[in-house]
């Protein structure tokens, strides 16, 4: 099992012959779960041992604080994993009501790729389910981007930084245009990030970007460590290939955006479960399995304009959010750094 800023998620992989078995344990799973207290005492404990391995691995809780100066307050800015104090909280109660609330008939989607026969398979799911039909309105907390700024002294090796601004929603126009300016600005070897800040002015080991979509918003952001000698480089070098991507994008540049993004999609097709978890999210999100051909179309159709005002846009939406950990002193004011994005 596995939980996502907009969903949990409960999988198998198994043998053709297992499936009835597997979908029983599923369905168990959520219509049966004893949650048995000495057993609860035990996860509680393993939850609280997985936050502080969170807090001790700074470029992974960085973005934690980074989500929480974004959308301050509000479900989508707060950690998955939640705090020891709730954990400490909950009882079997709590985790009985939670189930029977949110785990509605109308919020649950089965979802399975293989050597399956999709009819006995929706057999199955609604023979056992039959009883199950609990719905309830399907409303959510609308995200409200801040930004922001957080930081936290730390004795660390390293300064880790993340750097960003509000992105697009899945259903966005924008959203192709998000991916291969993501890809573009610090996708992998190729891209501005690495070439610039790693290979020719060695300020940094790993940095990178990224763009974030959710159902209603999203992030874009850029996420680098080095040392605190470096920081004072390392930031207005990191800004300036952000502007630079508002004016300075080839069609070349773009095109091999595109390719790796394509790339990604096929392979993809090459794994089950990897094929099973996309059409999950594009139920939830499209309410439709949305094929291969229709996403590489909207690839195809995003040009070197789209990019650039997708890169002007979110330099015009409001106020960056950004987090820092580690030596911080030598880390430029939040107001420098949102000055250096604005002009």
């Amino acid at each position: 099992a596995y939980t996502s800023r907009e969903n949990t998620a409960y999988h198998v992989k198994i043998l053709k012959k297992d499936l009835i078995l597997a979908v029983n344990i599923l369905i168990d799973i959520l219509t049966n779960s004893v949650f048995e207290e000495l057993e609860l005492e035990k996860e509680k404990d393993v939850i609280k041992q997985e936050i502080g391995q969170s807090k001790d691995t700074p470029d992974d809780i960085i973005f934690d604080y980074f989500q929480s100066v974004a959308f301050p307050n509000q479900p989508i800015g707060r950690s998955i994993l939640g705090t020891s104090e709730n954990i400490k909280n909950f009882t079997r109660g709590t985790l009985i009501d939670y189930l029977r609330s949110e785990y509605t008939s109308n919020r649950i989607i089965f979802s399975a790729s293989g050597n399956i026969n999709h009819d006995e398979l929706v057999s199955m799911i609604a023979n056992q389910m039959s009883d199950y039909a609990v719905y309830k309105s399907d409303s959510f907390d609308k995200a409200n981007y801040f930004g922001g700024e957080y930081r936290e002294i730390r004795d660390l090796e390293q300064v880790h930084i993340v750097l960003g601004m509000e992105g697009v929603s899945y259903n966005d126009d924008y959203y192709f245009s998000s991916q291969i300016y993501s890809s573009i600005l610090g996708g992998g070897m190729s891209s501005r990030l690495f070439q610039e800040i790693r290979e020719n002015k060695g300020l940094c080991y790993s940095v990178y970007s990224f763009a974030s979509s959710y159902i209603d918003s999203g992030l874009v952001g850029v996420y680098a460590g080095t040392s605190s000698n470096q920081i004072k480089d390392l930031i207005p070098s990191v800004i300036e290939e952000i502007h630079n991507m508002t004016n300075c994008v080839t069609d070349e540049a773009i095109d091999r955006a595109k390719a790796q993004l394509k790339a990604s999609i096929v392979m993809s097709q090459e794994n089950t479960s990897s094929r099973c978890e996309n059409i999950a999210r594009q139920l939830i999100i499209h309410d439709r399995p949305v094929t291969n051909s229709e996403i590489i179309s909207k690839i195809e159709s995003v040009d070197r304009q789209q990019v650039l005002n997708f890169a002007k846009h979110i330099l015009d939406n409001g106020l960056p959010v950004f987090s820092a950990i580690g030596p911080v002193s030598k880390v430029e004011k939040f107001e420098k750094i949102t000055e250096r994005l604005n002009n």
